[in-house]
């Protein structure tokens, strides 16, 4: 898995960040399955500077409704269906993006040549496929915002091949089942339980990713022992009460958040509009210094999950 970002500016953009916006490359196999968390102004301009094509996308998430993490997906939706892409789409979101969606669409005279499903969401468990549980937590912001926890499921261990041939199971098409855990009946009338020959599971990934927030009581446990937390750094530690006023986090409040969380890594992004490069380097000192384990999200920043 990865994370591609395609905006990380906060409120406005400037010349070298655009609106806020999170590609989720989940590279399983067999599967083209691409989600997006937030869709800011111009987020499918950005999609031409990459190798990735939102026709791939089948999930967006929405964490609020404020204009810089959502003027950008009419344009997307009605792109994508120009484009002929026949695959379904599902957005998430908060009470309104239902109603956003449509009137964008029916005011503008669009519509979408695929199935889009809008699906409005409260705190907890958004969907679980059996490969990913993704979750939903009520953060600190002006508006209804959510942060999302995507925990991919443990994968099943190896199958002790060696060991079952030498308990007289003979190979064939069978193993594939024994591979997945199942119990099954040979040809030969022997009951084998597939758990019973498989390795140690791996555990799957665990990530966070935060919408727009003060700090709260929520953000402890939606980042609790992740591999990777996203979260916003919209000011410098000295603009505290600025930024907690607004429903912000600084800086520090957020790699204290990451400490305190136990996470693997932190990517800082949602970076204001008055911070240049020099400056943004000086968001992510302040960062390191509590949490060492940080990046700096830029634009076309890249992070591997695995």
């Amino acid at each position: 898995m990865e994370l591609i970002f395609l905006g990380t500016s906060a409120g406005v953009p400037t010349r070298h960040r655009n609106m806020t916006s999170i590609v989720l490359n989940l590279q399983q196999p067999n599967s083209a399955q691409m989600w997006l968390f937030d869709c800011g102004e111009g987020t499918q301009h950005q999609f031409l500077r990459t190798a990735y094509h939102p026709g791939k996308l089948n999930k967006i998430f929405i964490t609020h409704l404020h204009g810089d993490h959502l003027f950008g997906l009419p344009g997307l939706l009605c792109s994508r269906s120009m484009q002929g892409n026949p695959a379904p789409l599902t957005i998430y979101g908060p009470k309104g993006i239902r109603e956003f969606v449509e009137m964008s669409l029916r005011l503008s005279g669009s519509w979408t040549d695929y199935p889009l499903t809008v699906e409005e969401i409260s705190a907890g468990e958004v969907f679980d496929d059996g490969l990913f549980r993704v979750s939903a937590w009520p953060l600190e912001h002006p508006v209804e915002c959510y942060g999302y926890r995507i925990e991919q499921h443990d994968k099943p261990g190896p199958l002790d091949a060696a060991r079952l041939r030498a308990d007289g199971v003979k190979a064939g098409p069978l193993f594939n089942q024994l591979k997945q855990g199942l119990t099954v009946t040979m040809p030969d009338g022997q009951v084998v339980n597939g758990r019973d020959y498989l390795g140690p599971s791996t555990p799957g990934v665990k990530l966070a990713i935060f919408g727009d927030t003060a700090p709260c009581p929520a953000a402890l446990a939606l980042a609790r022992g992740v591999d990777l937390m996203v979260h916003e750094t919209t000011l410098e530690h000295a603009m505290a009460e600025k930024a907690n006023g607004r429903g912000h986090s600084t800086s520090v409040q957020a790699a204290t958040l990451a400490q305190e969380a136990g996470v693997g890594r932190l990517i800082i992004t949602h970076v204001s509009s008055r911070y240049d490069w020099h400056g943004c380097q000086r968001l992510l000192a302040e960062c390191r210094a509590v949490f060492p384990a940080c990046e700096l999200a830029e634009d076309f920043s890249t992070f591997s999950l695995i």
